[in-house]
């Protein structure tokens, strides 16, 4: 072959490589499901344009990129360009065998999300990385031995089924946690530090169980301050194994450490810029020279200082402890560095999340002003005031730096609104007041405005009742509150577990309080009321001794005077803080009825462990008349048992009882007593299994309390003076939550030394509320 011909034939496919012709029109051949028009979409060739081979390679790959196709073959037909396609398969089925740990729904939409669903296009790498998937999903639950089988069928019509079978295997236990190394500490002692556990008796229920790397992870962090909060400066996890047995059912954790030796404090020295006065600075700081060192000291330390700097507005202070060991003498002096960085001062505060609530409500709860200096006191304070107003279920409060200054933040509080009223009809049930019907408006936070505004009318088997009250909470710009309402009652006693009669009353009371701190107030008020008795024929020996020296119509003038002071931490359902309430009340001299009574009630909340918290209660109330009434009436006497009082009591009828004219046919009812005496402890917990847990909560509790009397009638029932060894005693346990139709209360209580007069009620409860 001549040198000639051999470069002609070597020129040739380049030739061809650079063939350009003009496209006259574009013929697609194959398609079933996909749209002609999708496919002339994504052509970058129409007719018209020239295209050489680099063009066709161009529109072959934008084609693959739509994903719709496995083959695709361009070619020429004279001036007609030929697109040949082949679809990939739909997927017309999806069938999942063998799961029962992971809900098929939940399975099926982790396949949907990743673009593996019923009439989707089918791709085997997506189904070959969802089996790997649905693997890792099983592991994480410590089936180390589940597999799944991905398969694809083949159907008519270029269609798929996709099968999975899953083989989930049993959950792999935790048989045994081994500690080597330590030798100061024993393995029982420092398990106790871990979350993982091997199988114990509630292990089906807590799953403790089960391994997981992030719990691992975490009994690891445990252990490590456990140690360093003793001394041990240089203690360190040396390594950490975890394996699987051949049946893939057990786990066994071994954990290598190295302890140390133990490290004293040596010195103590602040170092970078106080700002404040070093001494009021080492106040703050816990560790001391010759103390053993504790890790946990030092970071408290570390937080004291740094809220004390933002307190003073150095919002962005950081302040570092850091031990430095001295090996020969077995000590570490320890240096705080401290650099306040500049003052911090407010640019704005912002309120999200209030749709109800306007932000003039909370403003005016803002112990922070804006363009103030920074203060990390004020902030919480205002944080907290925001939650005890009761309006919302949760604030949160976040600081932002303003870009592009070092000196300027913004205080962003984001509140949850919840009900604070309600409005239209009311049904409900108290157990001893039977059903309650009602029509009422009751607002808490009228539009919205921080005032409660309330009108109803109501009606039970013992109580019919209308009602007007009106309450503004900052009647003046520092505070000052104002209240006013006007009630009108028929009370009939004998339908309430009391004395037999009843009473009709109109009630016009006006209140006033002012702040003197941001925790407490002081209050005073004047009221009217007059009011009509009326014995029923069943009545008592001492209504009718009542009636003989002071009639049956009276009009009384009286005034109160009030202490509060609350440091709870929410409006409702409080968990941590304290709140204690005095009342005097006592009629004008010259009213038709001159009495008095002092009333105490206080509550006192402090966190135990996790979400165990514990609850005192305690109230007292002493009555008495004066002047020209002998007694404190008895319609205005103390009642005791059910709720807010000694459960399992049935309620009101703790204490003196009355004695009646007809002994032969009535029984002795509850008339209660000028002296009240009640207390309670309580372990509030969590309901478990619920997410949201902030309007319930339950308590195992323990009542004391009882009903006393220091004018007993000489035929009176269970009358008693005084007297502390007569207190009744219950324990069991309560629930209460704040639903949308009023609270709803429930009790199991078991009166501990209950007496032959006591009438004694295990379960209590209470749905819906009166107005």
């Amino acid at each position: 072959m001549s040198l000639l011909t051999l470069a002609l034939l070597m020129s040739l496919p380049q030739l061809a490589r650079a063939a350009v012709f003009q496209v006259e029109d574009v013929r697609i051949e194959g398609l079933q499901r996909v749209s002609a028009g999708t496919v002339f979409a994504a052509l970058p060739v129409s007719p018209g344009d020239l295209i050489d081979d680099a063009g066709v390679r161009v529109a072959v790959e934008t084609l693959f990129r739509t994903g719709y196709f496995e083959d695709i073959r361009i070619s020429r037909e004279g001036d007609v360009l030929v697109v040949r396609l082949v679809e990939r398969p739909a997927v017309a089925e999806i069938n999942i065998s063998g799961n029962k740990s992971i809900e098929s729904e939940q399975l099926l939409t982790a396949l949907r999300d990743a673009g593996l669903a019923e009439g989707q296009i089918f791709r085997q790498a997506v189904l070959d990385g969802m089996g790997q998937e649905l693997r890792r999903q099983y592991v994480a639950q410590g089936r180390y031995g589940a597999s799944v089988s991905a398969e694809a069928r083949e159907l008519p019509r270029n269609r798929v089924a996709i099968d999975l079978d899953i083989v989930e295997g049993k959950v792999a236990a935790i048989k045994h946690i081994n500690i080597v190394g330590n030798r100061s500490f024993d393995s029982d002692q420092l398990l106790k530090l871990f979350e993982l556990k091997t199988t114990g008796l509630l292990s089906w229920f807590s799953n403790d169980d089960k391994y997981s790397r992030e719990k691992l992870s975490g009994d690891l962090e445990r252990l490590e301050s456990w140690y360093r909060d003793r001394g041990y400066l240089q203690f360190e996890v040396t390594s950490a194994q975890v394996s699987i047995s051949p049946q893939k059912d057990a786990v066994f954790i071994t954990v290598n450490v190295n302890e140390g030796d133990i490290f004293k404090v040596s010195e103590v020295e602040l170092s970078g810029e106080p700002i404040l006065p070093e001494e009021e600075i080492f106040q703050l700081i816990a560790l001391r020279e010759g103390m053993t060192f504790s890790q946990v000291l030092m970071t408290t330390s570390r937080e004291l200082i740094t809220r004390r700097l933002g307190v003073e507005g150095y919002t962005f202070a950081k302040v570092e402890g850091l031990p430095e060991i001295d090996e020969q003498s077995k000590t570490a002096k320890v240096t705080f560095f401290i650099t306040p960085g500049d003052r911090a001062y407010v640019r704005r505060i912002e309120f999200r999340g209030n749709t109800k609530t306007a932000d003039e409500v909370l403003r005016r709860e803002m112990r922070q002003m804006e363009a103030a200096s920074a203060s990390t006191a004020m902030i919480e304070s205002s944080k907290v005031r925001l939650e005890r107003l009761g309006f919302f279920k949760t604030v949160e409060v976040e600081t932002r730096e303003v870009p592009g200054t070092s000196d300027q933040l913004d205080v962003i509080y984001t509140v949850e609104e919840q009900p604070s009223g309600s409005i239209g009809a009311s049904l409900g049930f108290a157990q001893g007041a039977g059903v309650v019907l009602g029509a009422n408006i009751q607002e808490n936070n009228f539009l919205g405005s921080g005032n409660s505004v309330g009108f109803g009318v109501s009606t039970s088997e013992f109580r019919k009742l209308a009602s007007f009250n009106y309450a503004d909470p900052y009647f003046t710009k520092d505070g000052i509150s104002v209240g006013y309402s006007l009630v009108y009652t028929e009370t009939d006693f004998g339908e309430f577990n009391l004395s037999s009669f009843t009473t009709d009353s109109v009630a016009l009371n006006a209140n006033f309080s002012y702040p003197y701190s941001d925790t407490g107030r002081i209050g005073f008020g004047a009221g009217f009321e007059t009011l009509t008795l009326d014995p029923g024929f069943f009545t008592s020996l001492e209504i009718l001794d009542f009636l003989a020296e002071n009639g049956d119509n009276y009009n009384m003038f009286s005034t109160n005077v009030r202490w509060s002071k609350s440091t709870l931490n929410r409006g409702t359902l409080p968990t941590n803080g304290s709140s204690h309430r005095v009342n005097f009340e006592t009629t004008v001299p010259g009213s038709d009825l001159e009495y008095y009574k002092l009333t105490y009630a206080g509550n006192y909340y402090r966190p135990i462990t996790g979400d165990l918290v514990l609850h005192l209660r305690s109230d007292l109330g002493y009555g008495d008349g004066f002047g020209g009434t002998g007694r404190l009436p008895f319609f205005k006497n103390f009642f005791g048992g059910g709720f807010g009082s000694v459960r399992g009591i049935k309620r009101n009828t703790l204490g003196p009882q009355d004695s009646p004219l007809f002994p032969e046919i009535d029984d002795s009812d509850a008339f209660g007593g000028n002296v009240r005496v009640e207390g309670s402890v309580e372990i509030l917990f969590p309901v478990p299994f619920l997410p949201d847990r902030r309007n319930l909560q339950m308590a195992a509790f323990l009542d004391a309390g009882n009903i006393f009397d220091t004018g007993c009638g000489n035929q009176q029932v269970n009358c008693l003076s005084p007297d502390l060894a007569e207190l009744r005693y219950a324990t069991g346990l309560s629930g209460i939550w704040l639903s949308g139709f009023g609270p709803i209360q429930v009790s199991f209580g078991s009166v501990l030394n209950a007496d032959s007069e006591d009438e004694t009620e295990f379960f209590q409860f209470s749905f819906g509320q009166t107005f």
